[in-house]
């Protein structure tokens, strides 16, 4: 199916939604540049459409990073009833709330069918994965600007005199992440650095405590924790993040909140089969019994990563010796 019969099913569908009604906004005039709209998305990936995953989005004349911040409903496309959804697979229409990198100049589509609709692109391999129609612009952040503050980062990693940076652990449940995180924190601690650890377990009990394990969650989860990092390395601080983060996609959108040299990636490249016989907390096996969903290697993936900073092989090795690996790294790049 082509471009302009994507939009086309759209534009039918909505006709039919708004059939007999005078118009679907309040306003039809020109928006002010804005970072968040409401629109309609017809999505046409085999991958599903994940909300607080990051997409790149194409308008008329700009282009921009974009999340689904909330999938409102999904329409059935016979009886135009809207349904309850937590994704959109493919071929489903939904009606959602985007947030945009950057304000963007457009207009509702019943003003501008040009102006009005956008494309939206999978942003590893720039596919095009859905196309929407603009409602109308939102403008619940329109009174908040960025407070530029008197002490930055740069004044408070002199203060103590270290390069900050985000040390981003993924790998499987019982790879070794925690343990060797939480031995590279001690020898930093013993080296005078300032660290903050933070753990994927220890933080579900509190900031992400209402989050469970489906894709959607689990890519809340990163988000989350991704932007808290953001901040520890603002305040200075050489940050330790020890999560199972199984996709390339929420891992990349972490890495695009830092800047050149301040997010590490490091795989615990640790087989399943050793993950398994391991299996301390008994969670693979009641994965494999099916008592536990949505477990990461069982009946959910993991995207191994591609192009990690650190690669650790952890089947047998020393943890002294991994450790020391990572230590190396952060010399040869005068993070410590």
């Amino acid at each position: 199916m082509s471009e302009n019969d994507h939009f086309s099913r759209l534009h039918n569908l909505l006709d039919r939604i708004n059939a007999g009604h005078e118009k679907i906004n309040k306003v039809a005039e020109k928006s002010e540049p804005s970072d968040q709209l409401a629109a309609y998305i017809l999505w046409f990936d085999s991958e599903p459409m994940i909300p607080e995953r990051t997409y790149s989005i194409d308008f008329e004349t700009e282009s921009t990073l974009v999340q689904v911040t909330d999938l409102s409903f999904k329409i059935d496309v016979d009886s135009l009833s809207q349904l309850a959804a937590k994704k959109l697979d493919q071929d489903e229409i939904g009606y959602c709330k985007l947030s945009l990198g950057q304000r963007v100049s457009f207009d509702s589509y019943t003003s501008d069918q040009k102006t009005g609709s956008f494309k939206v692109f999978d942003t590893f391999n720039n596919s095009m994965v859905g196309a929407g129609l603009i409602d109308f612009a939102l403008r619940r952040a329109q009174n908040i600007s960025w407070h530029q503050t008197n002490i930055n980062q740069e004044t408070r990693s002199k203060n103590k005199k270290q390069k900050p940076c985000v040390l981003w652990f993924t790998g499987l449940s019982g790879s070794g992440k925690s343990t060797i995180a939480d031995e590279l924190e001690k020898k930093l601690h013993e080296l005078g650095k300032h660290t903050m650890l933070l753990d994927g377990d220890n933080v579900r009990h509190g900031l992400n405590r209402d989050l469970g394990f489906t894709d959607q969650d689990r890519v809340e989860n990163i988000r989350r924790i991704a932007e808290v990092s953001k901040l520890m390395v603002s305040s200075g601080l050489i940050t330790i993040v020890s999560f199972i983060s199984p996709f390339r996609s929420e891992r990349s959108m972490a890495r695009k909140l830092f800047n050149d040299g301040e997010f590490i990636e490091i795989y615990i490249d640790t087989p399943i089969e050793v993950c398994e016989a391991r299996d301390s907390k008994g969670l693979y096996k009641k994965a494999r019994a099916g008592q536990l969903k949505n477990f990461t290697g069982i009946d959910s993936d993991y995207e191994a990563p591609e192009m990690s900073e650190i690669v650790l092989q952890n089947s047998d090795a020393n943890i002294d010796d991994l450790v020391n690996n990572i230590l190396d790294y952060l010399r040869t790049n005068s993070n410590i």
